[in-house]
């Protein structure tokens, strides 16, 4: 065979692509599909429905072998294909001799076959995430290569047997059988020994340890339900050995559990376990779980001092007066929280309570990268055509009900739930609707159409709640559908559910992240959770793409290429996928939108404001209560403080009394300014002194080794400095308050700033500035020590930046206004990648990816070969000089400026021309495929 008839690559589950995209390329192009693997699970199967539906709807027809071998294939995928009518199905039928293990896919075209032979059955992991190989041969008709693989493919076919109902129902009866008598062999020996701990939990564990040996008393973990917070503070219990330990919640039901898990992992440390709850009274228990409701009328018969440990789960119900009672009373040694969902404080601040401490946040996306929750498979579909929201404002909830009650939509919702199907025998769903009335009328019709339903709303007791629940749960009762409204969105652990229906315009992505969330809890027979997103017509359907990108910054171009890309960079097993129609709709949206704008901004907030159970937002640390809320910076760029934004928006007028007075406002503008925090040493050093006095360079490196792993004594030096006023030019320091000034290497507040810390009402806001700093500092950037300069790869930078990162001792401001700028052996590359129109340049740049590995740059155009910097630049390596690449797409969106990129340090390995010379540099890390495509992609 002549080697120019064919082509090969390898593909492999990256982030760069997997074997699903390729499969669904191939099924939308090719004439006629024959595939043959070994077992086929519905998880996988789910994720290719849609492309069948197309191929069928081509005029393609398609073979599928599979088999029964170690009894994998799951009957229920058998029957889903068995309903495509344009595909027939055979099962190879294993015995003891002869295994079954192909896994090859063909696609017939005009005058050649793709075969893609390797590893992957149809499971979700095999076709997103495992670590797969598999080749693709592109070939001829008549290669004799092809001809082999047809042939072999013939023989499977005639050796196998139709798949027909009656094959079905005995394999189902066999496995079911198999199951009952294997039931007790697949029980798995838990021993505490063999129990350790996931990422989650140890990250979590090394941070309280470090808080712990500088002196701190209380910390916070935040992390979404399912993570395995529980068993965080079990084995963080056991770590510590506290001689006694006080671990309370609000429902007995929680703590039964966590008394059991405690038990399960500490073990032969010689302590006793106790309940102190409305039926037990075990209080002489070395370590002691009780309800807030009994505690709190028998916490007096302890000492102060009894307990060296306490645990508050469910920390968010920590503000109530019941706890707040217990918690003044306790004086532990060391107090953790754990919450999913800090944002219910009843206008309190939960994270002041531990001391502004936060050991730990895991959201949604970071719980999916690890796998600490189970994937989502999400199908984004375009309503039906009656449904037209367009016209309406999304808030008006009786209009919007009025519309989505259509019995037609009843229908479509059914037809598309059946076809996506679900997880496991049982399906367990909660559809999700815009109103009471609205979750009335489905359950209604879902229960006429014959699909046992009921309907749970806020006005329903909880006990009535429990029931139904209850009944969810339980693979006896017939129960499949909650329709419910608002009272699902948090703290409700239902684990066994595994569909979510999305029947309302998504009006937050809070609310949608929310709900999400009530199904991705891990359970025994579930591997992943099916969400079906119903999008009408509503000019807000936008925000499901914000909710989904998981993004903490994003803008009109990063938005769009998620979309475009089927959100590629969304980790493990987890599949997003919208029709056609939802994805231009939902692009043209984007395309309108002026996320910049007032009218956006105050949107944002208005909406946020109802969430947060109509109380104004005052506190920049309300942002962080919830998973989805909108990035307050945005609305500090408007303003130049939040509190001046509140006070513009809403007319409000204790805002404005504060802001009255000049210095306060100067000083709430000053701190805003830094934020969000590229390095977090000099809010440490401020957070330190709004209760002290003064602070020597040997304390500040303490206080911040409580957030770092480690700091050099010059960047604490540079610290002072910088909060001295050090590098501001002339016009900064007349127009920026000084709130700190050094006298013989000791840094003390002015009499300004402690003028200001004397007035209670100014105190809370310019906390909540720095709290609010140092707490995104630490969630963004952990720990990390990034050296000096103090750069994380793919983190956002302004030019200003790398002057205050690179310890630079002169006036920061002249960091700006030019492609390169340099300090000593760091350069530092600004690199737009597209040109403004209306620059008029005297040259034409060509900065540009040359692939994920290499970028090509070009040097000022006064840069000579035979200059000091020429030099410098083309044998960077030789000299010992670091080049630093920061880059950005475009340098405006929506009128705003935006931040470079830091993509990391490069060398030079090829050049030419002369003023400017034109640089090859080789990346030292490969870009992430995500980016790559976000900087090279046009939507």
């Amino acid at each position: 065979m002549n080697v120019t008839e064919i082509e090969k690559e390898l593909i492999v589950n990256s982030e760069k692509g997997n074997l699903l995209n390729e499969l669904v390329a191939s099924l939308n192009e090719c004439q006629r599909f024959y595939f043959s693997v070994a077992f086929i699970n519905y998880s996988g199967l789910q994720l290719l429905l849609d492309a069948f539906k197309a191929a069928k709807n081509n005029g393609v027809r398609g073979k599928i072998i599979t088999s029964t071998y170690l009894n994998f294939t799951e009957p229920k995928a058998l029957r889903k294909i068995n309903e495509f009518e344009d595909i027939d199905l055979k099962i190879f039928v294993t015995d003891k001799e002869v295994g079954f293990h192909t896994k090859a896919y063909i696609f017939e075209n005009d005058d050649s076959y793709k075969v893609i032979i390797g590893s992957s059955n149809i499971t979700q992991s095999a076709l997103k995430s495992n670590i797969e190989w598999n080749v693709k041969v592109i070939s001829k008709n008549d290669a004799q290569f092809i001809q082999d693989v047809l042939k072999e493919y013939d023989y499977l076919w005639n050796s196998s047997t139709e798949a027909n109902d009656e094959f079905i129902s005995k394999y189902e009866e066999f496995l079911s059988k198999v199951k009952a008598y294997s039931f007790e062999s697949k029980l798995i020996y838990e021993h505490a020994e063999y129990i350790v701990p996931n990422v989650m939990q140890t990250r979590a564990m090394e941070n309280l340890e470090r808080l712990r040996a500088f002196g701190e008393q209380r910390a916070l973990v935040i992390a979404a339900t399912g993570t395995g917070k529980t068993y965080m503070s079990a084995f963080d219990v056991r770590a510590y050995r506290p001689k006694k330990l006080l671990f309370i919640v609000h429902r007995e039901e929680i703590l039964k559990k966590a008394k059991e898990t405690f038990e399960k992992l500490i073990v032969n440390q010689g302590v006793t376990f106790g309940l102190l709850t409305g039926n037990h009274k075990q209080k002489e228990s070395d370590y002691l779980f009780a309800t807030i409701q009994t505690l709190s009328k028998y916490y007096q018969e302890f000492r102060q001092d009894e307990f060296e440990y306490m645990v508050i789960d469910e920390a968010h119900h920590a503000t109530s007066p019941s706890y707040q009672e217990v918690l003044k009373y306790f004086q532990p040694k060391f107090t953790l929280g754990m919450t999913a969902t800090p944002e219910r404080s009843d206008n309190h601040n939960v994270f002041e309570l531990f001391d502004n401490n936060v050991a730990l946040e895991v959201r949604l996306h970071e719980a999916l990268e690890e796998e600490l929750v189970v994937p989502f498979h999400y199908f984004g579909i375009t309503d039906i055509e009656g449904i037209d929201l367009s016209d309406i404002d999304i808030r008006d909830a009786a209009e919007i009900t009025k519309r989505l009650k259509v019995n037609e939509r009843v229908d479509f919702i059914i037809e598309n739930m059946n076809f996506y199907g679900h997880d496991g025998e049982m399906r367990k769903c909660l559809g999700f609707c815009a109103t009471v009335e609205h979750a009335n009328y489905m359950a209604e019709e879902f229960n006429k159409r014959g699909y046992k339903s009921a309907c749970l709303t806020g006005s329903d007791k909880p006990d009535q709640r429990s029931a139904v629940i209850a009944r969810l749960e339980d693979d006896a009762d017939e129960l499949e559908f909650i329709f419910t409204v608002d009272i699902f969105n948090e703290g409700v652990d239902i684990p066994t559910v595994n569909t979510v229906l999305m029947l309302r315009p998504t009006e937050s992505p809070i609310v949608f992240i929310q709900q999400l969330g009530r199904g991705l809890r891990k359970y025994a027979s579930k591997s992943f959770l099916t969400v079906l997103d119903f999008i009408g017509n509503h000019n807000k359907a936008f925000l499901i793409a914000i909710a989904l990108s998981g993004s903490r910054y994003y803008d009109k171009e990063s938005l769009k290429i998620a979309i475009a890309t089927g959100f590629a960079d969304i980790p493990g097993c987890t599949h997003i996928q919208m029709d056609k129609i939802s994805q231009e709709r939902i692009l043209a949206q984007i395309d309108k939108e002026n996320f910049n704008s007032l009218k956006y901004l105050k949107e944002e907030y208005v909406e946020f404001k109802k969430l947060n159970q109509g109380r104004t937002p005052y506190y920049l640390v309300d942002y962080l209560k919830y998973d989805g809320a909108p990035d307050p910076i945005r609305f500090i760029d408007r303003d130049k403080s939040y509190l001046r934004f509140v006070a513009n928006v809403e007319k409000n007028e204790y805002a404005q009394s504060l802001l009255n007075n000049e210095a306060f406002e100067g000083a709430l503008k000053e701190l805003s300014s830094k934020l969000p925090l590229k390095r977090v040493y000099e809010f440490v050093i401020l957070k330190y002194l709004i209760d002290n006095d003064h602070i020597t360079l040997d304390v500040a490196k303490k206080e911040i080794l409580k957030y770092v792993k480690q700091i050099d004594n010059d960047s604490v030096l540079h610290t002072f400095e910088c909060l001295n006023q050090d590098y501001y030019d002339s016009g900064q320091r007349k127009s920026k308050p000084k709130l700190c000034q050094q006298i013989n290497g000791i840094l003390t507040k002015t009499d300004l700033f402690a003028k200001l810390l004397q007035n209670k009402e100014f105190k809370k806001y310019i906390e909540d500035v720095i709290t609010y700093g140092v707490i995104r500092y630490e969630k963004e950037f952990k720990s990390e020590d990034y050296g000096t300069p103090h750069f994380k790869l793919y983190e956002q930078y302004q030019m200003t930046d790398a002057a205050l990162l690179s310890n630079y001792r002169k006036t920061h401001t002249a960091f700006r206004g030019s492609g390169l700028l340099t300090h000593e052996k760091d350069y530092f590359l600004f690199i737009d990648l597209h040109k403004e129109e209306d620059i008029k340049e005297s040259i034409n740049y060509q900065d540009k990816f040359i692939n994920e590995q290499y970028f090509q740059w070009q040097t000022p155009n006064s840069t000579a070969q035979s200059s000091e910097r020429g030099k410098n630049i083309i044998f960077n390596e030789e000299r010992g000089i670091q080049l630093h690449l920061f880059v950005r797409k475009y340098k405006k969106i929506d009128g705003k400026t935006e931040p470079y990129i830091y993509i990391g340090k490069g060398n030079t390995v090829k050049f030419d021309g002369e003023k400017p010379i034109t640089v090859k540099l080789k990346l030292e890390h490969e870009i992430p495929a995500n980016l790559y495509t976000e900087f090279t992609k046009k939507v």
